[in-house]
């Protein structure tokens, strides 16, 4: 596919469907529209433009002081070595941080291995119950993910990680790593949950959820797809994470 062309070829039809759509029988104001359609200055279309999209920087090999697990053979991109030093709790507590970066940039990667360094070292302490919670707005991506975090827990050093996955309905495919049985999530707490919005909201109310939340120790909530959330929505999910804070015994105190 040629980009010239192609640009030609979407002008012509958007033109000759906005001309179809006010049905102007009289042709001199058929021809004005188009050419108002089409004028380089005040009209409709811009471009075409060529997009160049530089590769991500690599990051050095000081980004291993962060975390004491990594898959092998890993090379992270930059802006991941820093989410990296702001996520891990190798050193200091996890602090609250905002990953923006381009399609294919490994976002999930940057919040994520952190998280499974943290579990990994939870457990060999001892500790079980919840560590993480990852909320995403609708069950398509719920599911997508509990499959990458299958396959990450299926890697050499994550025997003792689990996770689980708990969505309005039990997926029909299930995960080598990931739980997906809701008695089975109640009566072994994973230490990486991944869920919907809405789903946590039952979570917290239910007498037979409440069991989720004792003996937890959440260090992480993950709001993936965040720009989702605006609006009334955007309220009722803050709202909901203060009240996961309540349950869980996260909350900072003295703050509501």
């Amino acid at each position: 596919m040629q980009p010239t062309l192609a640009a030609t070829e979407v002008r012509r039809n958007l033109t000759q469907y906005l001309s179809t759509t006010f049905a102007l029988a009289d042709e001199p104001v058929r021809e004005a529209l188009e050419g108002f359609l089409n004028d380089p200055v005040h009209g409709i279309f811009r471009g075409p433009y060529l997009r160049i999209r530089t590769p991500f920087r690599r990051a050095g090999d000081d980004w291993r002081r962060h975390l004491e697990w990594a898959p092998a053979g890993f090379a992270p991109y930059r802006h991941q070595a820093a989410a990296f030093e702001r996520l891990s709790t190798l050193h200091s507590p996890a602090e609250p941080t905002l990953i923006t970066t381009g399609t294919g940039s490994g976002k999930t990667e940057s919040f994520l291995l952190p998280i499974l360094d943290h579990c990994r070292r939870e457990r060999a302490r001892g500790h079980t119950g919840v560590k993480a919670v990852v909320l995403y707005p609708m069950n398509a991506l719920a599911t997508d993910q509990a499959k990458r975090l299958s396959d990450y827990l299926a890697r050499p050093g994550l025997e003792r990680v689990t996770g689980g996955l708990y969505i309005g309905d039990t997926p029909e495919s299930g995960y080598d790593r990931v739980l997906t049985q809701r008695s089975e999530i109640r009566r072994n707490p994973p230490d990486i949950l991944v869920t919907n919005y809405k789903m946590l909201d039952l979570l917290l109310q239910r007498d037979a959820d409440v069991c989720l939340w004792q003996g937890s120790d959440l260090a992480y909530v993950v709001v993936d797809e965040f720009h989702t959330y605006d609006g009334a929505q955007g309220t009722d999910v803050a709202m909901l994470l203060r009240r996961l804070g309540a349950a869980s015994g996260a909350a900072e105190p003295g703050r509501p």
